[in-house]
């Protein structure tokens, strides 16, 4: 990180001019963030639609098998939150992981990843807010879309403009609710495979050995099956960005880690073993949720408007954590000189105005082309964004690798977060994103994700190349004078 004193002239302002010990945790943010609120984000984080609605897609490829493609992706996001976690909690920064990108590997790193991260935040929040939406307008039709977009944008950029304690409120008892609804749907449905729900059966193990078997579509269809899943686990980065603002950063965003990693592949696996168990895999369609098929098969009344609820509120929980992570995100850039400077404005109780005005708006484009042109020109930009999460989880593991050697060094006692079964678990999961990547380039649904991030990724890298050899060249005439 680097001091950031108030500017000339700008009380409000902040300076990357000045270079600090890289392991100085001190921001210039509020420290408005309290463990429960940490602990329930890392919770809720990851818990979206993606899951709730998006897991039907996964089990129509994979049938029962979407058990192990769940377990799969899991253990690999499981990997890389602990060593995000490792460095997040020696070395706490706003900027997170692309702050440890430019640590480890120089300032295109830190520029490139943050600023894809940022653009992949802005695009999310379109689909999100969108989403959203279409629900309420289905309670209430005589209010357009297009005007509950406006009034969730509003409400969330009010939220994100007042103390950080108001974001880490809305998003705690956000994630509360679908976490308890998580809870409560594995509650039901033990019950109802044990047959002890009013008129059920125990339903045994038909479902699973049944319709083709475990694996109707044998291991290409578990692989199918990850590739759908794997980037519902996107979200576990917010914490560690948010820790920067609690009290005590390092053992904040420890105890998050902690407690996230074994409850998310829990909820994850332990969810889909339900539905897999009590209904035939067979009943899944894509785009319909099979949390819903479920409570209604075990007599869940109105359980398609339960569960509408449940994905509403978890859009809009996605709607405030991406706009608070993209604020954060860009406001750490421009404290590094990677973004524009007018963005380092903080406001009376520490919070990046600016930057939380620039993401806002950035998002309102987005919505705006999703609402105007859903199958052009922000599918465009949604492939872009397509592939980026696994870019992101590349450079965390590399940062780690080369940053676990200098804090072994220098700080040993800044690790009181260790990543397990370091450096080989660290590379198993790099070699694991490349199969990912691999896949997703032979998988004619996945490709034009791939091609379209890897060229956004190819431009922002391209930028940050030019950015770095203008630099340095400066800096050699300057000597030379």
């Amino acid at each position: 990180m680097h001091d950031a004193p108030a500017g000339p002239g700008d009380p409000g302002a902040t300076s990357a001019t000045t270079a600090r010990d890289p392991f100085d945790s001190a921001e210039p943010l509020g420290h408005g963030l309290k463990q429960r609120h940490l602990t329930m984000l890392g919770l809720g984080g990851v818990i979206g639609a993606g899951l709730f609605v998006g897991s039907g897609a996964g089990i129509a490829v994979a049938g029962p098998g979407i058990v192990v493609s769940y377990l799969i992706a899991g253990t690999l996001a499981m990997l890389v939150m602990r060593m995000l976690g490792e460095m997040s909690a020696a070395m706490p920064s706003s900027g997170s992981f692309s702050v440890h990108a430019e640590r480890a590997l120089g300032r295109w790193a830190g520029f490139s990843v943050g600023w894809l991260y940022w653009f992949l935040l802005v695009v999310v929040l379109a689909v999100e807010a969108t989403g959203a939406a279409q629900i309420a307008n289905g309670w209430v039709p005589s209010v357009p879309q297009w005007a509950w977009v406006l009034v969730f944008m509003l409400v969330f950029t009010g939220a994100n403009l007042a103390a950080v304690k108001h974001f880490g409120e809305f998003e705690f008892w956000f994630a509360a609710l679908k976490v308890g609804a998580i809870v409560l749907f594995l509650v039901l449905g033990v019950l109802a495979i044990l047959g002890w729900l009013p008129e059920t059966e125990p339903v045994g193990l038909a479902h699973l050995s049944g319709d083709g078997g475990f694996l109707p579509n044998g291991w290409s269809g578990v692989i199918s099956g990850v590739l759908a899943v794997v980037f519902a686990f996107g979200g576990l980065e917010v914490v560690t960005i948010a820790a920067a603002e609690s009290d005590d950063p390092a053992r904040s965003v420890a105890r998050a880690v902690r407690s996230a990693v074994y409850r998310i592949l829990f909820f994850y696996v332990g969810s889909m073993l339900v539905i897999v168990t009590l209904l035939p895999w067979t009943a899944m369609r894509p785009g319909l949720s099979p949390y819903v098929a479920v409570l209604d098969g075990i007599g869940i009344p109105s359980a398609g408007q339960i569960m509408n609820i449940v994905v509403f509120v978890a859009l809009l929980s996605a709607l405030n954590a991406n706009l608070y992570g993209s604020s954060r995100m860009v406001f750490s850039l421009a404290e590094r000189g990677e973004a524009p400077r007018a963005l380092l404005k903080v406001a009376p109780g520490a919070v990046p105005r600016r930057a939380v005005l620039a993401s806002v708006a950035f998002g309102f484009v987005s919505v705006l082309l999703n609402l105007k042109w859903p199958d052009s020109v922000f599918l465009y930009m949604l492939n872009a964004v397509g592939a980026v999460l696994i870019f992101v989880w590349a450079l965390i593991a590399v940062s780690q690798l080369r940053l676990r050697r200098l804090i072994e060094r220098e700080a040993p006692e800044r690790l009181v977060l260790r990543m397990w079964g370091y450096p080989w678990l660290t590379w198993a999961a790099l070699v694991a994103m490349a199969a990912v990547f691999t896949l997703m380039l032979f998988d004619s649904t996945a490709r034009p994700q791939l091609l379209w991030s890897s060229g956004a990724a190819a431009l922002v890298l391209l930028v940050a190349g030019v950015r770095e050899w203008r630099l340095r060249r400066g800096t050699g005439a300057a000597a030379a004078r």
